[in-house]
């Protein structure tokens, strides 16, 4: 799968909570974690989280939304039930994305939806707890954008081999003369 993704939480209390999406993040390959505005205490979260994914992934702390920064090109995706918010299976999620998910009893801050390039919401009839709308989200990632055998037709049918990678010739790319700054092939 080409590209990377973070997730992080804003404004969230309960420790366990983060503690739980950080592992199940960490599960899923994740690049890095953040918080913003939260009140997150990492010896609290390593309960729930036994894979101490903020100890092997970079971990960012943002006192406000003002103050969060991500990569050069990467999209903050907002995971909220919400009007107007694009259901999940429906969402074609970006090569390189930061998830962020609300606070427990709450919603995401009208400061870091006016940041989102999208919102998701997760097709429930009620809102799910935070640390399972993440894992969805980022499963839904992964069996979007990875590399899968095509579902059977049936139900318990034959589930077909995944085509081996035909890899095509090289590519080569030339520069020639360099006018005004900028490279002209």
């Amino acid at each position: 799968m080409r590209g990377y993704f973070g997730i992080g939480v804003e404004g969230v209390s309960k420790a366990m909570n983060v503690g739980s999406l950080y592992r199940t993040a960490h599960a899923f390959g994740a690049s890095f974690l953040f918080t913003v505005a939260a009140s997150y205490a990492r010896e609290d979260g390593v309960r729930a989280d036994t894979s101490d994914a903020p100890g092997a992934l970079p971990f960012y702390e943002f006192g406000s939304v003002d103050e969060l920064r991500l990569p050069g090109g990467c999209e903050l995706v907002g995971i909220e039930l919400m009007d107007g918010a694009v259901e999940l299976p429906s969402f074609r999620h970006p090569r390189c994305a930061a998830y962020v998910l609300g606070p427990e009893r709450g919603a995401l801050s009208a400061e870091i939806v006016a940041r989102c390039s999208h919102v998701v919401k997760i097709p429930t009839k009620f809102s799910l707890n935070l640390a399972l709308a993440g894992a969805l989200a980022m499963y839904d990632r992964m069996t979007s954008m990875g590399r899968f055998a095509a579902r059977p037709v049936a139900p318990g049918g034959p589930i077909e081999a995944l085509p081996r990678h035909a890899f095509g010739p090289p590519v080569l790319r030339r520069r020639s003369k360099v006018q005004g700054g900028r490279t002209k092939t």
